[in-house]
């Protein structure tokens, strides 16, 4: 499935997609067309969004199938779908910069410009600066977006590509000469006018839907979001989570553990069978079309090279910093252990484990661990971590809880139902 994913997922890395679009070649009545197809999805999308959607309804915590679903309702235009599964994804794990880049794009088509600021902030430094820097302008940044293009050109980046980002930056930063200027290392004299004008007639605040759409070459259509019961909030977590139960820890140090099998079963058994669910080949298309202003055929060769001149007053920058958290509370060592998921699958459990490690730096990395179970004949992969002594596995698991998470105590001498010592995996160190 990961190999699948990295093939289809929409070819948004803007760092070889940002490449030529319909952002330049949309006149006013171009963007007028866009504008009225605010209607059904096309029937040729319907077919890849039910595959995608049947995927997560049988898995519904795989990052994968959400991010092919994201993709599929970005190219059927339903920006506040693919927003949600985007975002979705990222949040089961996904770390690619190409999501994250989708997700921004995605999040400025549906309106939510704070959205894509802060997902572009969170990937500064993964992404190219071509991409990011045209993100930026999109998201209503476009004076930092150009200064970022800008440093990207100093510092050798002097590409076709590039250079049109750049003057679109300006173009919509209100800076009209400056975008001639640019705009005209590439674009013919001819063809000048009518670039910059095409851009003009999209430039407005109001806009910002159809930019998205021209730049990614698909229709506007009204979308109230994913279907409700595929929120990643309404999915059953009986799939995938223990619930938080403070007493189980000493309720499974009982030798006679029979009744908490039950319970335990009862609650890993999802309500619905998991199903495999094939995707078709040609179900969903993904969207490979290059996502940067339009390069004139000329070759980029003939192009001389580009001294961009050093700003007199360089854009104030967005800062980064991170607000002030409260330090964790150090844990005291001892022999408890907290389970905080159980998948069904063995590669999403080691996954998780390093999400996890990385969300609760107070627990010891190195105790994680991953143990096999069988209940009621299907096997799950239980992700838990220990050294800490019986207040201190409560309390963390009473922070866990308290952001709407499972998370289990129990001592580290207790074998859960199902579990053996021969099916637990050591985290290396």
């Amino acid at each position: 499935m990961k190999t699948m994913h990295n093939k289809r997922l929409l070819g948004l890395a803007l760092s070889t997609a940002l490449t030529s679009v319909a952002l330049s070649g949309c006149t006013t009545s171009d963007a007028s067309r866009s504008a009225h197809s605010a209607s059904a999805a096309p029937a040729q999308y319907s077919h890849g969004i039910g595959s995608a959607e049947a995927a997560i309804a049988a898995s519904p915590r795989n990052a994968d199938y959400r991010a092919l679903a994201a993709s599929a309702y970005l190219e059927a235009g339903r920006f506040a779908s693919a927003e949600q599964a985007y975002a979705e994804a990222i949040e089961l794990g996904d770390n690619s910069a190409r999501t994250a880049l989708s997700h921004a794009l995605a999040a400025i088509g549906a309106g939510r410009q704070d959205v894509a600021l802060a997902t572009l902030a969170r990937w500064d430094g993964a992404m190219d600066a071509g991409d990011y820097g045209l993100a930026l302008a999109l998201a209503g940044r476009p004076q930092q977006g150009a200064h970022v293009l800008g440093n990207a050109i100093r510092q050798g980046q002097n590409t076709a590509k590039v250079r049109q980002n750049l003057a679109y930056a300006m173009a919509l930063a209100g800076d009209w000469r400056a975008a001639r200027v640019m705009a005209a290392e590439d674009v013919p004299a001819d063809q000048l006018g009518a670039r910059l004008g095409d851009w003009a007639s999209t430039s407005a605040p109001e806009f910002y839907q159809v930019r998205v759409a021209n730049l990614l070459g698909v229709p506007i259509v009204a979308d109230a979001g994913m279907p409700t019961h595929l929120a990643l909030a309404n999915t059953p977590e009986s799939q995938v989570q223990l619930a938080a139960a403070d007493d189980f820890d000493t309720a499974f140090e009982a030798e006679d553990s029979d009744s908490d099998a039950v319970a335990l079963a009862a609650y890993e058994t999802p309500s619905d069978p998991v199903q495999t669910v094939a995707l078709a080949s040609d179900g969903v298309r993904y969207i490979s079309r290059a996502v940067i202003q339009q390069i004139p055929a000329r070759s980029e060769a003939q192009a001389a090279p580009v001294r961009v001149a050093k700003a007199e007053a360089r854009p104030a920058q967005v800062s980064r910093a991170k607000p002030a958290t409260k330090a964790p509370a150090k844990l005291v060592s001892g022999d408890h252990r907290i389970q905080l998921g159980s998948f069904l699958d063995e590669a999403q459990a080691e996954r998780a484990k390093t999400v996890y490690a990385k969300k609760y730096p107070q627990l010891d990395s190195g105790s994680f661990q991953v143990a096999r179970a069988q209940v009621n004949g299907k096997t799950y992969y239980r992700v838990s971590a220990g050294g800490m002594a019986r207040a201190s596995a409560r309390s963390m698991c009473s922070t866990i809880t308290a952001k709407g998470e499972g998370c289990m105590a129990y001592a580290g001498s207790t074998s859960l139902p199902g579990t053996s010592n021969k099916d637990v995996r050591v985290a290396a160190r």
